[in-house]
């Protein structure tokens, strides 16, 4: 088994070269489409998955989540789910329990998802607990990433508008990134 660093300073990371996802990137604004999108997301076993929700800057107020990354290892899905809400078949996929979904805090995952559809989420492995097994006690996503690959993930997108009309390549990248980085940290993981 491979010994990691427990912990990456701010410093150590700000040095790291950046890391981009590799794949394709398709944007799901139909229902149609996510129908397809997860048709061809439960031919696999596991799948990266992260959300995001536009920010909000008034105390006491708060939006609901308005995108859904749901990754292989090559391709990445956005959900626009303040377009489409979560169809039945998202619903579906998000319960099943036989395709595994790789997060990072899904405990506010779940709380966002919970204010658009009372689907009990099923599947999911939080990695937050999962590294620690390897020694690893950083929890944010951008570190564990840089403890395992030498990488750095840029955080530079995650308080864009998440519910513009049109989405940046720049919020498509970030947004691609992170559900795929949680699915290759897991399969590096996983293979020790």
């Amino acid at each position: 088994m491979m010994d990691f660093l427990q912990s990456i300073s701010k410093e150590d990371l700000s040095l790291l070269p950046i890391e981009e996802f590799p794949g394709r990137v398709i944007v799901v604004d139909t229902e149609k489409d996510a129908s397809k999108a997860v048709s061809y997301l439960s031919t696999f076993k596991d799948v990266g998955f992260d959300t995001e929700t536009r920010p909000n800057f008034r105390k006491g107020q708060s939006n609901k989540i308005s995108l859904m990354q749901l990754s292989t290892q090559d391709t990445c899905f956005l959900f626009r789910l303040n377009y489409i809400g979560i169809p039945e078949p998202l619903e579906s996929f998000l319960c099943n329990d036989s395709i595994q979904k790789i997060g990072l805090s899904l405990r506010d995952d779940f709380n966002a998802i919970q204010k658009r559809s009372k689907l009990e989420p099923k599947g999911f492995l939080d990695l937050q607990s999962y590294v620690g097994k390897f020694g690893i006690k950083d929890a944010s996503l951008q570190k564990i990433y840089a403890i395992i690959f030498n990488k750095k993930i840029s955080k530079g997108q995650r308080l864009s508008n998440w519910e513009a009309d049109i989405l940046s390549d720049g919020q498509k990248k970030y947004a691609s990134l992170d559900a795929w980085a949680c699915l290759k940290i897991y399969k590096q993981l996983n293979a020790l």
